[in-house]
């Protein structure tokens, strides 16, 4: 097979091409600028492309198929071409579909907590050398690439986003799997270029499940309302499956699980119901809940999902993925659970299309109410790149309804601030969905005074 990438720099992109070169397919690919980790992933399997831009030359009646990334816009070049040409043209998901089709497919959806579980399932599958593919959004210990797709896998777990599949087929992803066993973990409200109002955002879910292959099962959150209100108007041929947080009980910042108590890696409501949701995915993959537990312990987390940065006796420095306003509370109340005798500061930069949108800000309101020290970030630079209007200290300060909340827009000043705080007895919570205007958190972990 010769397959051509359009915008293989991409996160899910540069990774399923690393994975069908893996498989033994012929893949050429083309973007207008690549960023590491993908810039070096590609170059050690020689599939970094020799110049950046595009070429319709690239495109030839030699190829097999044409998989077209997001980054790509309609009047791309290459695409044109393709068009012209006749090929067959996918979007990942499509082609994710293509390769899992003969496989039973477990799909991961939700606006919040979907990288998460699905580490979780491939961690303990992993655990018991089990035989699988994948597809995830974060990169996990213990595997090369977010990405898997071999011939012989009789499963595959899939990590399954509710935002468009290419800027050629508007269907959300998650719609294009199919899955077997599906899993839905909450809605919040996200995507709001694509998706203007929360029922046309809550209408994919409805439609998602009716993606689900007939006697297949859906796992849900049952502390969502919302979600619960969809599950049970749904028609859908599936059997439901409703989770909630688990039993547990935290003794000196450590979590445990009752009634075995097993001691975990990870805290917070929100890790909790993620976990009872994977408990419940591995349990339809015959692993059982005494299994389970003895895999999940020694699971540490996804990347920038409460990630460790530095930890002592008298602070902890976390990152996290954390953009919207679910994620953000849910991400403030877990730390602050944890560590009830410490102060917590807790920085959120504003970098997505929706948390820039001002009509969308006051989505915001109370998100940030339980940190010590709340401050909001946004580089003036996202404002620019995303063409949007930017907004005042006033703006954001009335859309979180917090008199108390700081505000900087200079990444130097934000950092200065930082490092001015006394951090005896105290955690640092700093989430991004960006890089905070690409300053170094290993280095302010290790300046930060005590």
């Amino acid at each position: 097979m010769r397959i051509h990438f359009i915008a293989i720099g991409g996160s899910a992109m540069h990774n399923l091409a690393i994975a069908l070169h893996k498989k033994g397919y012929q893949i050429s690919g083309s973007d207008d600028v690549i960023f590491e980790p993908a810039k070096s992933r590609l170059d050690k399997y020689n599939l970094l492309p020799e110049e950046m831009g595009w070429n319709p030359e690239r495109i030839s009646h030699d190829l097999d198929a044409v998989i077209l990334g997001m980054h790509a816009r309609i009047d791309n070049p290459e695409l044109i071409k393709a068009q012209e040409l006749g090929l067959k043209i996918y979007s990942y998901p499509e082609y994710i579909y293509e390769q899992s089709k003969n496989k039973l497919r477990v799909v991961i959806g939700g606006s919040h907590g979907k990288t998460t579980i699905t580490s979780m399932i491939l961690h303990v599958l992993n655990f018991y050398k089990r035989d699988f593919d994948y597809l995830v959004g974060a990169q996990l210990a213990g595997f090369e690439t977010m990405v898997k797709v071999t011939e012989d896998a009789p499963v595959m777990i899939i990590e399954g986003d509710e935002y468009l599949s290419s800027p050629i087929d508007r269907r959300p992803k998650f719609h294009l799997y199919h899955a077997n066993v599906a899993v839905i973990s909450g809605i919040a409200w996200d995507h709001i270029n694509v998706f203007p109002t929360y029922a046309d955002y809550t209408e994919q879910f409805d439609k998602f499940i009716n993606t689900i292959e007939a006697g297949g099962s859906l796992i849900y959150c049952k502390a969502d309302k919302d979600l619960n209100e969809i599950v049970e108007h749904s028609k859908a041929d599936v059997k439901k499956i409703a989770y909630a947080i688990p039993e547990h009980e935290i003794v000196n910042g450590i979590t445990y699980l009752l009634p075995e108590r097993t001691a975990l890696k990870i805290f917070g409501d929100h890790n909790l119901m993620n976990l009872n949701a994977a408990k419940l995915v591995c349990n339809e993959l015959d692993i059982d809940a005494k299994m389970f537990n003895e895999a999940i312990s020694s699971f540490t987390g996804a990347a920038k999902r409460l990630e460790v940065i530095s930890s002592d006796d008298l602070t902890n420095v976390y990152k996290d993925f954390a953009h919207s306003p679910s994620k953000l509370k849910a991400t403030i109340n877990a730390v602050k659970t944890q560590f009830t005798d410490r102060k917590l500061v807790a920085c959120i930069e504003l970098h997505t299309f929706s948390s820039l949108n001002k009509d969308f800000l006051k989505e915001y309101a109370g998100s940030m109410d339980n940190a010590d020290d709340a401050i909001v970030f946004i580089d003036l630079k996202s404002f620019e790149q995303k063409r949007m209007e930017p907004f005042s200290e006033e703006d954001v300060r009335e859309a979180f309804a917090n008199p108390n909340l700081k505000f900087f827009n200079d990444a130097k000043e934000l950092n200065a601030y930082l490092l001015g705080l006394n951090y005896r007895n105290a955690n640092l919570l700093m989430m991004s969905s960006g890089n905070y205007a690409g300053f170094d958190l290993q280095e302010l972990a290790a300046s930060l005074k005590r």
